[in-house]
């Protein structure tokens, strides 16, 4: 990959995304302190977000889908919501019990190990980029990375 002036502007914002995922487990496990569950901290958090998103695709210039088009959208690609609420919940769970790091560490490697997979097969209509040598290393070195962060 070159480095080019978008690849400067998009590295610390996609950086960004990991600060902000852990601060967003970080409050909405404090959060699961108020509402006495991970599911209903979830649902708050992502009626937030929800409500957030609202206002903003309300005001974007796009067109807008009609009831055709939604009913056009292959089952599958509504799973996202699914899997959302899944990452959400089991992260307000699990980050007391393992700690950030451990949370984070196994959290990106299997973003990784699936990443992997899905550039190998092209899967859900993305170009193919075989697995080769560094990519497995790069995934190895994450996982010794969660490993060696078990010790506390």
């Amino acid at each position: 990959m070159k480095i080019s002036s978008q690849l400067i502007i998009l590295l610390p914002l996609v950086f960004t995304i990991g600060v902000l995922l852990t601060l967003q487990t970080a409050i909405n496990t404090q959060l699961k302190e108020y509402l006495y569950s991970p599911m209903q901290a979830a649902f708050f958090s992502f009626l937030i977000g929800t409500i957030v998103l609202a206002v903003i695709v309300l005001f974007q210039s796009n067109p807008k889908p009609g009831l055709q088009e939604l009913m056009n959208v292959p089952w599958y690609l509504w799973l996202g919501g699914i899997v959302g609420v899944y990452a959400i919940s089991m992260s307000i769970y699990a980050a007391p019990k393992l700690g950030f790091l451990v949370l984070s560490g196994l959290i990106i490697f299997g973003q990784m190990a699936m990443s992997m997979l899905v550039d190998h097969l092209g899967l859900l209509g993305n170009e193919k980029m075989p697995i080769n040598w560094q990519r497995l290393l790069g995934g190895g070195v994450i996982f010794i990375g969660v490993l060696l962060t078990l010790q506390r």
